[in-house]
């Protein structure tokens, strides 16, 4: 099993109320943007993946967002290469590229092969639709979203292992001349994960193609129907899907007493959290989501996932997207408390002591059997000292328990078993891939 460490890099310094009277973080004024600060945080971002490199994790996580303070990875891919040379042994994983919203794909080839040759071989590139505030940003048509992100998939793989020059039109894009010198290290190319949220269309697209499907903080039943669906595609391929097929973000803090990483982890609600990410109107533009996958995010309601606001459309429910601007905001917070301690309850955010969250991410595992776990740090105006702390006690007190524990549940990632290496017998019912035995004592929302 991987162990991976995350953070969205958030900016640090914003007064709350204007992200709440905002009612998101996207689309907040950039009047805010402390240059000097922002400038030592970009430092410490490095320096705290090189720790976490250090602390025993096996892997570092980037992602990307634009024009988003919750995120300040704008160009991930500049940050995973100074990672490439300053770190010497922890897999690089992007989750990821935004494919629909990158005008170029050969560029984007040369600078993924590139990340690669600097790691020698450490680069894991993820592919992701981007959200929907992406669309608005990039101003990309959101009703191309799926399409484009197929044929930039097919390039790209393309542009790695065909020898060039050679020509290429298609429908979104054209170029007279590929032949590109910079190659990936790995052969035939670098490991390709798919991370997403509860799209059905996303999780048979990687079944599909035999790629790691990674949750983004997803509830856990939800999770569950989501890893079955992937198996019953892979079975129907003739293949049997293992825990090397799957991988799991969960936000995750701790601290040295139960009091402290309660209060600290109020950072991962600071400003509405992951579900203020962006409005409604920003969060789902017309054409983005299909309709399946629209009906299950309803279904599913406001706790479905902490990702990018795509519960945003039912936040009302939660903080009150109505209420008036001049409200005293001492309720919203409240409200985002409360819906905390239900995150926690649900096992989609894990704070506490590091026996508090040993014993929780352990449930997490057995239950959705993932090969590669993924913590996302504390998000908020929490200090680099604290963050540190919770980081250290990951690593001492809770790695080497999931370590032991993933041994005796069998838990393997793509790194010791090739996904879609295991040939289904014709006619034989596939095994499970999830178990459902404790999800009782994980608490639905």
């Amino acid at each position: 099993m991987k162990i991976g460490y995350f953070t969205e890099r958030p900016y640090r310094w914003l007064d709350e109320e204007d992200v709440l009277r905002n009612k998101a973080f996207f689309a907040l004024p950039n009047d805010r943007f402390d240059h000097i600060r922002a400038a030592e945080d970009y430092n410490w971002w490095l320096d705290e993946y090189s720790a976490a490199e250090e602390l025993g994790f096996d892997v570092l996580a980037l992602n990307e967002h634009h024009g988003n303070p919750i995120c300040m990875g704008a160009v991930q891919n500049i940050e995973a290469s100074i990672l490439a040379r300053i770190t010497k042994r922890a897999r690089i994983a992007l989750i990821g590229n935004p494919l629909p919203v990158n005008k170029h794909p050969l560029r984007l080839a040369e600078e993924l092969a590139t990340i690669d040759l600097i790691s020698r071989g450490r680069l894991i590139s993820g592919w992701v639709r981007g959200a929907g505030a992406e669309q608005y940003f990039n101003n990309a048509n959101p009703a191309y979203n799926r399409e484009v992100l197929d044929e930039a998939h097919e390039f790209i793989l393309q542009a790695w292992t065909r020898p060039g020059p050679w020509r290429y039109e298609g429908k979104h894009f054209h170029y007279r001349h590929v032949n590109p010198w910079v190659l990936p290290y790995q052969k035939p190319h670098p490991p390709i994960w798919m991370p997403g949220v509860l799209s059905p269309e996303t999780v048979l697209w990687a079944a599909d193609r035999g790629y790691p499907y990674i949750g983004l903080g997803t509830a856990i039943a939800p999770t569950c129907e989501l890893w079955d669906l992937y198996a019953d595609r892979m079975a129907a391929n003739g293949l049997q899907a293992g825990p090397e097929n799957f991988g799991y973000v969960v936000p995750c803090f701790t601290a040295d007493t139960e009091e402290k990483a309660q209060e600290l982890a109020k950072g991962f609600v600071f400003g509405g959290g992951q579900n203020a990410f962006s409005r409604p109107e920003h969060t789902l533009p017309p054409g983005y989501n299909s309709k399946a996958a629209t009906k299950r995010l309803a279904e599913s309601g406001v706790a479905a996932t902490t990702w990018t606001g795509l519960a945003a459309a039912r936040k009302a429910n939660l903080v009150g997207d109505n209420r008036p601007e001049d409200e005293d905001l001492t309720a919203v917070r409240q409200k985002l408390h409360r819906a905390l301690s239900r995150a926690q309850d649900a096992h989609t955010v894990l704070a506490g002591t590091p026996d508090q969250v040993a014993a929780k991410i352990k449930r997490v595992m057995s239950i959705v059997r993932p090969g590669v776990i993924i913590f996302l740090h504390i998000q908020g105006p929490v200090s680099n000292e604290d963050r540190l702390r919770s980081m250290q006690l990951l690593s001492e007190e809770v790695l080497p328990d999931m370590r032991d524990h993933a041994r005796s549940i069998g838990l393997v990632d793509q790194f010791e078993r090739e996904p879609g290496s295991v040939k289904l017998q014709s006619g034989a019912a596939r095994d499970a891939v999830v178990d459902r035995s404790e999800l009782k004592y994980v608490d639905a929302i």
